[in-house]
């Protein structure tokens, strides 16, 4: 099935008498006959429900959806973005081990990243989005386990180069983990060029309404995780709390994500709710539709941004003198995604100022849903950060993010233009 219909019908396929719409099993515990039955599932020897913190029917269906929709084998929800990228990199990476990550990724991914994480024991080199292989190379260590991008990073609407990350990280012998929150599947798969593990916050556009937390990790089933034991025991030596069961030799291409699901969700409960589920699947079902809408509004307001007097710069990759437009043509030639990174001439209290003058527009610290919004990371979301993190992340003292809706996009443009004192 192409994307479209993806989004619209998969992961649940109704039998016969069953409910033609996804229902929200909204069960904490399922019954069996049997406690034979119920002992073969929690040896994982059988496959099914028995308490909602390790799997749902709702939240299967929908995790089943997006893995199709990227190209992968197997996916798993789990409460928030932020409880996505954990489990991805902490399924893989213990005390003692190192990532390597690109420092144009969102505030709070590089605060988990570069100072939650060393409370784990887990180290972390961060790298220009745009530094050369060679520079790449030289990040790594022998007990470096992944390396992470963002694919559009926010706020900063960095392209990552996919091919030449996955080269390197293969090259090291690990995984390349990238979070394509703000490209979605719509635009750009990243297994297709040659990324291993995809994660999402579904809390943006895959819900699109602003109504639900959510997160997902998406596994290719491409890492030859047998070929480096060493590096990821985890998933290659007998786990003592499931009577010794080997997760790479049981489950195969399924490992990763089995790990995840019976191993850290059953530790760490960061699951997420069915009736959220539920919700990301009636936002997944117009994906396809939104996300053509956010991209041609965005183009519009970018080029009427870059044109006017009192912008002093614009970063989106669909503008044809971007310094990231071309390997946006390459990775997401249907286009990128609605933000928007932008700065005016002035201060920042300009810009407050500004912000401040937006009537439509609203302040709010979401983004990538179907209202137009607006912030300052600087004094919002990456205000955690000192003035030399923010520059390691791509933020600018002076940058506004904009989240260009779906709205009429003539209006967007008009309370932009009045904001300004036009």
């Amino acid at each position: 099935m192409k994307k479209g219909t993806i989004c619209v019908q998969g992961g649940w396929q109704p039998k016969n008498g069953e409910p033609r719409v996804l229902p929200i099993c909204q069960s904490t515990t399922f019954k069996y006959d049997s406690s034979e039955q119920m002992a073969r599932l929690f040896d994982l020897e059988e496959t099914g429900y028995f308490y909602t913190r390790l799997q749902n029917p709702t939240n299967e269906a929908v995790a089943a959806k997006i893995a199709a929709l990227e190209g992968g084998v197997a996916a798993v929800l789990t409460s928030s973005g932020q409880a996505a990228n954990f489990y991805a990199l902490f399924n893989i990476c213990e005390a003692g081990g190192h990532i390597v990550c690109s420092s144009t990724i969102y505030g709070g991914t590089f605060n988990l990243f570069g100072v939650t994480f060393k409370k784990f024991g887990i180290d972390v080199t961060f790298v220009d989005v745009d530094a050369t292989e060679e520079e790449l190379d030289k990040a790594f260590r022998p007990e470096t386990k992944a390396l992470f991008g963002e694919m559009l990073s926010n706020p900063g609407m960095c392209v990552l180069d996919v091919e030449k990350f996955a080269r390197v990280a293969h090259r090291h012998g690990v995984p390349l983990v990238v979070d394509n929150t703000f490209a979605t599947p719509v635009n750009c798969r990243p297994f297709e060029w040659g990324a291993d593990i995809v994660t999402h916050s579904t809390t943006k556009y895959m819900d699109g309404h602003a109504v639900c937390l959510g997160g997902a990790v998406v596994d290719s089933g491409r890492f030859d995780w047998m070929a480096h034991a060493d590096k990821f025991p985890g998933l290659t030596r007998p786990d003592a709390s499931y009577h010794g069961l080997t997760y790479a030799e049981k489950f195969g291409k399924m490992a990763y994500i089995e790990k995840i699901t019976a191993q850290l969700m059953r530790d760490l409960g960061a699951v997420q709710s069915p009736q959220n589920a539920f919700l990301l699947n009636l936002g997944l079902e117009t994906l396809h539709l939104r996300m053509p809408q956010h991209c041609r509004n965005a183009q519009a307001v970018a080029e009427w941004l870059d044109a006017n007097g009192k912008v002093a710069w614009v970063n989106y990759p669909g503008l044809p003198g971007n310094k990231y437009h071309a390997l946006a043509q390459k990775y997401m030639p249907g286009g990128t995604c609605g933000v928007i990174a932008f700065g005016l001439k002035g201060s920042r209290e300009d810009a407050i100022r500004f912000m401040d003058s937006l009537k439509m527009i609203c302040i709010v610290t979401h983004v990538a849903d179907a209202r137009t919004c607006v912030l300052h990371p600087a004094s919002h979301t990456h205000r955690q950060l000192s003035d030399e993190q923010l520059r390691e992340a791509g933020v600018a003292p002076d940058l506004i993010r904009l989240s260009v809706g779906i709205e009429d996009v003539d209006d967007i443009i008009a309370d932009i233009r009045q904001a300004l004192g036009e």
